[in-house]
């Protein structure tokens, strides 16, 4: 388990005593997910959160017709679970899968619950990450009205650029919402106008 990541992401929003921290790595536990295994499948109650320390998860839905709509991604040192559900706790929608083999730490509902009881400035973290995420689903939303499939693509290489050469090229055109041959070109596009 690499305390060390996960407890650096952590000090970015809240400082913790080495008591508070060692309490906190106590209540945690760590996964292998193998490529295209799932941590989490719609219709599932999630019942934690995942901190990814190597690898990359997506987070997709699946239409009536088959199709995957990709929402997010998460590659090292990014945390990732079923929002709505979590919260909830009720069966969600989202799919969350390893696109490599991936190594995750988990934080279990119950075990989130209790941290909050004894170290409180945990409930300011959380917030922070669910805020954040909340602003990001909202941007995505905008940018998928309002920008172009090129300037998606621009603002996808900004946002994942550990990720953007590593994953396959259909995941990144099912994120940005066009098809691969039409991501082919685009890349083809703007490689020639930088």
């Amino acid at each position: 388990m690499d305390q060390a990541l996960i407890l650096k992401n952590i000090s970015k929003h809240i400082t913790l005593t080495k008591a508070e921290q060692e309490y906190f790595v106590s209540l945690l536990d760590s996964k292998y997910i193998k490529a295209k295994h799932f941590l989490l499948k719609a219709g599932e109650v999630c019942k934690e959160s995942a901190f990814v320390t190597s690898g990359c998860l997506r987070g997709y839905t699946v239409d009536k017709e088959g199709v995957e709509h990709i929402l997010s991604f998460a590659p090292k040192d990014w945390w990732m679970g079923d929002m709505y559900s979590m919260l909830s706790q009720k069966p969600g929608n989202l799919n969350i899968e390893a696109l490599v083999d991936t190594e995750v730490i988990v934080l279990s509902k119950k075990n989130q619950e209790k941290l909050y009881e004894k170290v409180p400035k945990f409930e300011r973290f959380f917030r922070i990450i669910v805020e954040k995420s909340l602003v990001a689903f909202q941007q995505r939303l905008m940018d998928n009205l309002s920008l172009t499939a090129q300037e998606r693509y621009l603002k996808f290489c900004t946002t994942y650029p550990a990720i953007i050469n590593t994953i396959p090229q259909k995941q990144v055109a099912a994120y940005i919402g066009v098809t691969p041959e039409f991501l082919s070109k685009l890349k083809a596009k703007t490689l020639k106008s930088r």
